[in-house]
C-alpha cells in the first residue's frame, strides 16, 4: 500500500468516527433536551420517555437543528409553557456543549 493510501484511509477513518462523536453528541443533546423540556411540560415516566424518543425521530426529519428546535418549541406552546426562541436555541447550544464533552471524554477512556 502506498503511502497516500494510507493517508487516505486514515481521513477516512477519522471522518468516519467524527461523524459518529457527531451523532452521539446531538442524540445526547436532544435527550437532555426532551428532559428539559418535559420537566416544563410536567412530564415524567413512561411519558417523558415516549418523548424523548419523539424528539429523537423529529431530528431525523431534516439536516440541522431547525426540525428539533420546531418539535421542542410548538409542544412547548402547545402545553402552555411557551419559551422564546433565544431560551430554547440557548439551551440547545449549552446541551450540546455539555454532551460533545462528554462524548469527548468517553471516546478518550475508549
Amino acid at each position: 500500500m502506498t503511502q497516500f493510501q494510507d493517508r487516505e484511509k486514515a481521513f477516512e477513518k477519522k471522518f468516519a468516527h467524527d461523524a459518529e462523536l457527531k451523532f452521539k453528541a446531538e442524540s445526547r443533546r436532544n435527550k437532555a433536551l426532551a428532559e428539559w423540556a418535559g420537566a416544563r411540560m410536567g412530564i415524567s415516566g413512561a411519558e417523558l420517555d415516549d418523548y424523548v424518543k419523539a424528539v429523537r425521530k423529529a431530528d431525523l426529519a431534516e439536516k440541522g437543528d431547525d426540525d428539533v428546535f420546531r418539535k421542542v418549541k410548538g409542544d412547548l406552546e402547545a402545553k402552555g409553557k411557551g419559551v422564546s426562541d433565544d431560551e430554547l436555541r440557548r439551551t440547545m447550544v449549552d446541551l450540546l456543549a455539555k454532551a460533545v464533552a462528554d462524548v469527548e471524554g468517553e471516546a478518550k477512556r475508549s
